[in-house]
C-alpha cells in the first residue's frame, strides 16, 4: 500500500511539473510585471496587526489590514474605513462614520454565500478590546491608554471618548495596531491567527514559510479606487523573501530579482553610491534612488541613574556632543545620506522641528569641558563605554577616534541588537547607540522619551532624564488646541534636552529607497511605511 502511495505521489508530482513547464513554454506573456518582490532583512514574527511593532511586521500587515484613518505621504490624516469623523469642542469625543462597503477577505468561516461580510462598528469594538486584552499581550496596548470608552452606536457609527485631550490621537488611530479584525476568524484560529490573517487590505494572505518566503495576492474585493475610478491595487501579488544578509539582498537586487532596497547598508554603500550620495554610473540606467525625510533620530543615550561618574557629569556629556564632526561623519560614513543633528532631538520632516541651536563641532570647547571635569573630580582618565550593534560600529568607532583627541577614552562594545534592547530596558548600559522612530506623526512622540513618568521599564525613557520644567511643559501641551502654540511648547522642551544633554543627537535619518526603473507609483513617506496599493510595474523589454 505504501509502495502504491509513493508511485501515485511521484506521478502526481511529475504531472504537475510537466504542466508547469508546458505553461511556461506556451505562455508569451512575462508575468513578472504583476508581482512586486522585496526582501525583508529582519524576519516577520507575526502577521497579526496587534503585534505590528517593528518595520518587518508593519510592512507586511500594512498590505493586509485597514484602520479607521490613514496617512498620506505628507502625514495628513485621510479617510480609510471611516469616511468622515467629528471631534467635540473639548477634544474628548470622536465620532467616526464608517463606510458600508468594506468587506473582509474571503474565508469559509464567515458562513455566507460569498464567504465574506461587511465590516461594522462592532468589529472595531472587538478589535480594540483585543488590543488591550492582557491575555493577548499586545505591545501596542498603550495606544488606547488615554481612551475612556468606545461604543458601536450602530453598524456605521463608532464613538471614542478620551480621558483627556490628546491632539495627536487621530494619528494614533492610523497605526496598524488599530486595524480591524473579524471576531469569528480570530476565535477560529486562536494564537494561529498570526499565520492565518484575514483583514480588509489591498492584498490577502496566500502563503508563509517562516524565515523563507511570504506571498500575498490581490484582494479582488478591495474598496479603494484611484483618481480615475480604477480599483486598487494594480499588482496581482507581493512576494517577500527573508535573506538574512544585506550583501545577499543587494546581489539579488543587482540581478533584478527583487524590486527595491530599503536604506543604505555599509556592505554595499560604496558599490552603489559615490561619496557625495549620487548613484554610480553603472547603475544609472537600471536603478532609481528616492530620498525623503524620515521621522527617525539616531543618537547616543546616557543612563543617568547609573554608577558612571563620567555619565553623571553634564560636562562630559556636553564634551562628547561638541567633540566630533557630524557633517564629516555623514559624508564619509553615510555617503551623504542623512542630516547632521545639530539642532535637537525632534527631526526634520515633522511639525515642531526647531532650528534652535544644538551642538556643532567645537573640539576646543570640548577639550576645555574635559579639563574642567578632571579638575573638579580628580579623575585623570575619564572613560565612556558605548554599546552598539555591528550596523553602527563604524559610526561609534569614528566618534571614538575623534573623542580621543579631546582627552576621552572611549570603549566600543559591539553586541547583538536584541541584547542592547534588553539591557536598555533594564538600565544596564551606561551609554548606548539607539534610534527613535516615530510611531505617529506628532513631535510629542519625540519628547515622550524624556518625560519622567515614562522611565523604563514603565515607558520609553531609557535615559531616566528628569526635569520639572520639561514635565510641566509636556503635560501642558496636551491641553493646547492651537497647533502653532503647541509647537512652541515642543521647541522649548527640545531646548531643555539640549541644555542638559542626556543624549548625543547624531543625525536625522532619511528614507532612502533604491528602486528598479520599471517600478512605477512607489513613493516615500516620513514614517517609511511600505504602501504598495498604487504601485505597478512595466514589462521589462
Amino acid at each position: 500500500m505504501a509502495h502504491n502511495k509513493s508511485i501515485i505521489h511521484y506521478l502526481t508530482t511529475l504531472y504537475s511539473l510537466l504542466v508547469l513547464l508546458s505553461c511556461k513554454e506556451s505562455s508569451h506573456e512575462n508575468r513578472d510585471h504583476l508581482v512586486f518582490r522585496y526582501n525583508q532583512y529582519e524576519n516577520v514574527s507575526s502577521l497579526d496587526p496587534t503585534f505590528a511593532r517593528d518595520i518587518a511586521n508593519i510592512w507586511s500587515t500594512n498590505q493586509l489590514f485597514n484602520s479607521l484613518v490613514q496617512l498620506d505621504d505628507s502625514l495628513h490624516i485621510k479617510p480609510d474605513i471611516a469616511k468622515r469623523w467629528e471631534i467635540s469642542e473639548n477634544m474628548l469625543n470622536y465620532t467616526f462614520i464608517l463606510r458600508n462597503d468594506v468587506k473582509f477577505h474571503k474565508h469559509e468561516q464567515f458562513k455566507t454565500k460569498d464567504s465574506t461580510r461587511v465590516v461594522t462598528a462592532k468589529d472595531f469594538v472587538y478589535s480594540f478590546n483585543r488590543l488591550i486584552d492582557p491575555k493577548v499581550a499586545s505591545p501596542g496596548n498603550w495606544v488606547l491608554k488615554n481612551v475612556q470608552k468606545y461604543t458601536a452606536i450602530n453598524d456605521t457609527i463608532f464613538e471614542i471618548k478620551l480621558k483627556k485631550p490628546f491632539p495627536a490621537f487621530l494619528g494614533l488611530m492610523s497605526m496598524r495596531y488599530c486595524s480591524v479584525v473579524p471576531k469569528e476568524i480570530v476565535e477560529f484560529y486562536g494564537n494561529q491567527f498570526r499565520s492565518n490573517p484575514i483583514g480588509t487590505g489591498p492584498f490577502k494572505f496566500k502563503l508563509w514559510e517562516e524565515n523563507v518566503k511570504l506571498v500575498l495576492r490581490k484582494n479582488e474585493l478591495y474598496f479603494e479606487k484611484d483618481e480615475k475610478g480604477e480599483q486598487l491595487p494594480y499588482l496581482e501579488a507581493v512576494a517577500i523573501t527573508f535573506l538574512p544578509e544585506k550583501q545577499s539582498e543587494f546581489l539579488q537586487f543587482a540581478k533584478g530579482n527583487i524590486d527595491f532596497l530599503n536604506s543604505l547598508d555599509a556592505s554595499y554603500k560604496d558599490e552603489l553610491l559615490t561619496p557625495t550620495g549620487k548613484l554610480r554610473e553603472r547603475y544609472k540606467d537600471r536603478i532609481h534612488i528616492s530620498k525623503g525625510p524620515y521621522l527617525n533620530s539616531e543618537y547616543l543615550g546616557f543612563y543617568l541613574d547609573g554608577d558612571s561618574q563620567e555619565v553623571q557629569s553634564v560636562l562630559i556629556r556636553k564634551a562628547i556632543n561638541y567633540g566630533f564632526d557630524r557633517k564629516k561623519m555623514i559624508t564619509y560614513l553615510k555617503n551623504g545620506i542623512g542630516t547632521p543633528a545639530i539642532n535637537g532631538f525632534i527631526p526634520k520632516g515633522i511639525p515642531g522641528f526647531s532650528n534652535s541651536k544644538g551642538f556643532e563641532y567645537n573640539p576646543e570647547k570640548a577639550r576645555k569641558l574635559v579639563e574642567t571635569y578632571i579638575k573638579q573630580t580628580g579623575d585623570t582618565d575619564p572613560v565612556i563605554r558605548i554599546a552598539t550593534d555591528s550596523n553602527y560600529q563604524s559610526i561609534c568607532e569614528f566618534i571614538q577616534r575623534e573623542l580621543q583627541k579631546i582627552g576621552l577614552t572611549i570603549i566600543v562594545d559591539v553586541m547583538p541588537s536584541s541584547t542592547i534592547r534588553q539591557k536598555k530596558w533594564a538600565g544596564k548600559l551606561d551609554t548606548f547607540r539607539a534610534s527613535w522612530i516615530a510611531d505617529y506623526p506628532d513631535a510629542e512622540n519625540f519628547l515622550s522619551p524624556y518625560y519622567s513618568k515614562n522611565h523604563t521599564p514603565n515607558g520609553p525613557n531609557y535615559t531616566h532624564f528628569k526635569n520639572e520644567t520639561f514635565d510641566r511643559l509636556y503635560e501642558e501641551s496636551f491641553l493646547i488646541t492651537d497647533t502653532k502654540v503647541r509647537e512652541q511648547h515642543y521647541a522649548k522642551m527640545d531646548s531643555i534636552i539640549i541644555a542638559h544633554a542626556p543624549i548625543v543627537p547624531l543625525y536625522y535619518d532619511q528614507v532612502t529607497h533604491f528602486i528598479q526603473k520599471n517600478v512605477k507609483g512607489m513613493t516615500t513617506n516620513p514614517q517609511n511605511f511600505l504602501v504598495l496599493k498604487r504601485v505597478w510595474k512595466e514589462k521589462k523589454k
